[in-house]
């Protein structure tokens, strides 16, 4: 009998999911996100939840389960929730601007330039497993659906370049923030990535 197997017997008839599943998901995703995945163990992980080792084998099954749980809390809450946000904004360059400054704004709290989830989470596995790419590659469309529309509507009204193809641009764009998300975590200078910001918008125009 292997230990994971001793766990869930040992714990079985305590075990009632008494516990938070948001709330445990949010401190696992933070535990992810800080560490990676092959350095965060299961015990961090049930140190960082509260939630003892049985019950998060029983409700998600294996940490790389827990992982993509995580995943897709962050890419409801953080990732859609804020695109959602900022497709209702009359102003295109600043909802794109307001998109690089929410990670920019990582490097002003000591310890939390962490980037972006799913952008560390598609460097670490992606190369090895593909529901991890193809998750992250569904998010980065869909952000580079956001751009494009953004930029539509700047060059309707004047902010954007509209003799310029809106797609490429968009493509770029994407490509800008995607390398400002790496250099988050290895050069988190605010002055350093502002000027990739300033230099992803005034490709545009």
């Amino acid at each position: 009998m292997n230990d994971r197997s001793k766990w869930l017997i040992a714990d079985h008839m305590a075990w009632n999911k008494q516990f938070n599943v948001d709330a445990a998901l949010t401190r696992a995703m933070e535990a992810f996100w800080a560490q990676g995945f092959e350095a965060t163990s299961m015990q961090d992980l049930v140190s960082a939840t509260g939630v003892n080792r049985a019950s998060l084998y029983a409700t998600y099954g294996d940490k790389r389960a827990l992982l993509l749980a995580c995943m897709r809390q962050y890419d409801r809450d953080v990732r859609r929730a804020t695109l959602d946000k900022l497709r209702q904004s009359t102003d295109p360059a600043a909802a794109i601007a307001a998109l690089f400054d929410r990670f920019i704004a990582q490097v002003e709290a000591p310890g939390r330039n962490w980037g972006c989830f799913l952008t560390n989470s598609a460097l670490e596995l992606a190369a090895h497993d593909r529901e991890v790419a193809d998750f992250v590659n569904a998010a980065q469309d869909d952000m580079q659906a956001f751009f494009l529309t953004m930029i539509c509507k700047g060059q309707e009204s004047g902010q954007f370049d509209s003799e310029r193809d809106a797609e490429s641009m968009a493509h770029q764009t994407l490509a800008s923030l995607l390398g400002l998300l790496v250099m988050i975590r290895s050069r988190p200078s605010t002055d350093y990535l502002e000027a990739v910001r300033d230099g992803a918008l005034a490709a545009l125009t």
